[in-house]
């Protein structure tokens, strides 16, 4: 806390003796009936904190946490939601977050529960569920979802706004694109979980059949999140590789890259072949590992058989990465990225349309790198 600036641990003091002040009034207001409810619930929601899995970072993450936390306000009220939100504080993570830290996100969810469980309330919600309550609370209970989300939202994005010396608006309009819909599903499920707990009569067992199959689907998740992130590391090694052998190559790459998936998203293409064309981008001069380094780092005028060693990095290329079956459309990319409209490029002279599409884009974006950069040749 002592990075944090003055003004951001003040706020993190106010928000944490606000939540203080709601624990105090939950535990003294909560009916003694509700808190086996409430006890199960924050067990629940601490279990599925503590199995967390998140994906790479412009994956949307899953959280099971938010279903338990958001079913407590139609089955223990706002109170009860309070107390179950300050379980966070015990959660256990893969990141090993701070005293402070854990005191803080504790806190403002708490508050964000208090203020969704009134919302709740006030819109004609019921904490006494029976088999009729599904159509007549799912207004109130997705209007408790939105407020939840904004309080959540804007207490981070003050804290944000106050560390990083950036405007919490622009943060909080930020994070609210990507949260909404999030939470929106997450209410979905909570009040499906407590219409199957109290209105069914199924009790804590329903958190087994509602919660058992999002478990299933998120370690799937979370494995294909590490397969991702396992082909990012195969993909910057090799480029790492290349950038040893030519210092021009070092940030060209990741430039081609970043210039493609611009280009292709202005395209509409879809965002499966953007990842694999990020791919192909960082890749597209993998062949230079076959390259005399002597040749690649020449400054003056190369002479024709040093040109023709240079001609042959798309075929060595694919040769390279054949075998890497992830990377798919990639290797057309790798492969065509020096053919020409006119067909005088290289390795096989293609023209127009017989040309891959994924070539075709990074070939201009390696054009562009290539007149706003030095390099010893333009071939």
């Amino acid at each position: 806390m002592a990075q944090l600036p003055f003004a951001a641990r003040l706020y993190v003091a106010g928000v944490v003796a606000a939540a203080s002040f709601l624990a105090v009034s939950a535990a003294a207001q909560l009916p003694r009936a509700s808190l086996d409810e409430v006890l199960i619930l924050a067990a629940l929601y601490l279990v599925s904190e503590s199995l967390s899995a998140r994906g790479t970072r412009d994956m949307l993450s899953i959280s099971l946490g938010s279903v338990a936390a958001l079913a407590a306000i139609p089955l223990v009220g706002a109170w009860g939601a309070i107390l179950v939100a300050l379980s966070a504080a015990a959660a256990q993570d893969s990141q090993s977050t701070g005293i402070v830290k854990r005191l803080f996100n504790s806190s403002q969810l708490a508050l964000s529960a208090g203020a969704a469980g009134a919302a709740y309330l006030a819109l004609g919600g019921t904490t006494d569920l029976g088999a009729d309550s599904f159509p007549r609370v799912l207004l109130p209970i997705l209007v408790a979802d939105v407020v939840h989300c904004g309080v959540n939202g804007a207490l981070v994005s003050v804290i944000v706004g106050l560390d990083q010396r950036v405007s919490p608006i622009r943060v909080f309009q930020g994070s609210m694109a990507h949260s909404v819909v999030s939470y929106l599903a997450y209410g979905l499920f909570g009040v499906s979980l407590a219409v199957l707990w109290d209105g069914a009569g199924v009790g804590p067992a329903a958190a087994v059949l509602l919660l058992l199959p999002l478990f299933v689907a998120r370690w799937a998740y979370a494995q294909y999140a590490e397969e991702q992130q396992a082909y990012d590391s195969t993909v910057r090694t090799l480029m790492a590789a290349v950038e040893t052998k030519d210092l021009y190559t070092r940030g060209h790459s990741e430039r081609v890259s970043a210039a493609s998936v611009l280009i292709a998203r202005q395209m509409g293409m879809r965002e499966d072949r953007v990842a694999s064309l990020r791919y192909a981008g960082m890749l597209h001069d993998i062949g230079k590992l076959g390259v005399p380094t002597r040749v690649l780092q020449k400054s003056g005028r190369l002479t024709e058989a040093e040109f023709a060693a240079v001609q042959r990095h798309p075929v060595q290329g694919l040769e390279i990465v054949r075998e890497i079956e992830f990377l798919d459309e990639a290797m057309a990319g790798i492969m065509h990225h020096h053919e020409r409209m006119d067909g005088l490029g290289y390795p096989m002279g293609l023209e127009g349309e017989q040309i891959p599409e994924f070539a075709r884009v990074i070939s201009v974006a390696d054009a562009f790198d290539s007149m706003t950069t030095t390099r010893s040749y333009r071939g």
